[in-house]
């Protein structure tokens, strides 16, 4: 036979007992309630903002402290379209000071000065030769007026005598007289016009010869200038330009008009970089501060730096007017021989910011 499940028989008193336990932890319960009620939420300690690290990463290229920028010469006195390289140090290549960075070919000057030079030279004899004749002329006209004066002089002592003779001789005489004051003074007359002509003559010469000189010395400067030097020991690096129709470094057979800025000679041993900051982040920057310097092109390598100077004149962001962009330079500590100029990079700063979002 199956046993029936036998369960436990709640007396009466048991059950009662029960309902007053429950009812006793109900009312426990709700009067704890009414009293959180009527005294609020228990007390937590007040929530305080601590200052937190902000980094302000910046955006800017390197740039060498020192650094020389070369142009293609000017030439004086001419008016050259363009210069032909026919020497180039290479990009990179460390150089001293005083070393040949570029030459240029220098035929068209040395034929000029070879030219002006042989021309200077005819009319310095050109200058010369009318020197020797206005010599010539002039103790040519001296012997002329000297023998007028001669001859006034004998006309004048017949005319002294001319109560002694007839009539016919001391009209004569008086003739002589007067023809031999006008030749003179006609001889003193024309005397300094020739001479007055042959200086002017003589100065176009001049002018001609020193002005056929000045382009000679012009074209052996001009000629000296097709060498350019390094002014200070570094590396070269060279500029991106336009030529033949697109950009690019130059090259040996390249042309370059006179005044373009192609090669730069950099000391890289002290760089910095300049980056763009507007005007909310440069209230949170202090000359001094430190900061770390990334280079975009080597992930690798990290640089210490320091915010030497900020501009203090700003200029006009790109989308609004009345936000100005300032300009900050950081100086790079360290070296490397990765580290070019115009290399593009990232400047970390750790800033210490408020609840305002104000440095503190």
């Amino acid at each position: 036979m199956c046993e029936r499940a036998s369960f436990p028989i709640l007396h009466w008193r048991d059950g009662r007992q029960s309902v007053c336990l429950l009812t006793a932890a109900a009312a426990a319960f709700f009067v704890s309630g009414c009293k959180m009620m009527a005294g609020g939420a228990p007390a937590s300690p007040s929530r305080q903002y601590v200052a937190a690290p902000h980094t302000l990463r910046l955006k800017g290229t390197t740039q060498a402290v020192e650094a020389r920028t070369i142009m293609a010469p000017m030439l004086a006195g001419q008016q050259v379209g363009s210069l032909t390289i026919t020497k180039l140090a290479t990009s990179g290549a460390r150089v001293k000071q005083g070393d040949l960075l570029v030459e240029f070919d220098r035929q068209a000057q040395m034929r000029d000065f070879i030219e002006k030079q042989t021309q200077s030279s005819d009319q310095s004899n050109s200058v010369l030769e009318a020197q020797a004749k206005e010599a010539a002329a002039r103790a040519k006209d001296e012997t002329e007026i000297k023998q007028a004066e001669n001859s006034l002089s004998k006309a004048k002592l017949e005319m002294q005598k001319s109560e002694l003779l007839s009539r016919i001789d001391a009209e004569k005489a008086k003739q002589d007289l007067d023809e031999a004051e006008a030749t003179l003074a006609q001889l003193k007359e024309t005397y300094n016009l020739k001479r007055k002509a042959a200086q002017a003559s003589i100065h176009i010469l001049e002018i001609k010869r020193d002005r056929t000189r000045e382009t000679m010395l012009h074209a052996q400067a001009n000629a000296a200038l097709m060498q350019i030097h390094a002014p200070i020991s570094g590396i070269v690096v060279l500029n991106t330009i336009w030529k033949q129709g697109k950009m690019g470094e130059v090259e040996e057979g390249d042309q370059v008009r006179p005044g373009v800025p192609f090669m730069q000679v950099v000391d890289p041993s002290v760089m910095q970089v300049q980056v763009p900051v507007n005007q909310q982040d440069l209230l949170g920057l202090r000359v001094g501060e430190k900061a770390l310097v990334h280079l975009d092109a080597y992930s690798d390598l990290v640089f210490h730096g320091q915010l030497d100077s900020i501009d203090p004149m700003g200029h006009g962001g790109d989308f609004s007017p009345k936000l100005r962009n300032f300009s900050a330079t950081f100086s790079i500590q360290g070296n490397d021989p990765r580290l070019m100029p115009d290399l593009s990079s990232a400047v970390e700063v750790e800033l210490e910011v408020g609840g305002g979002g104000q440095r503190k």
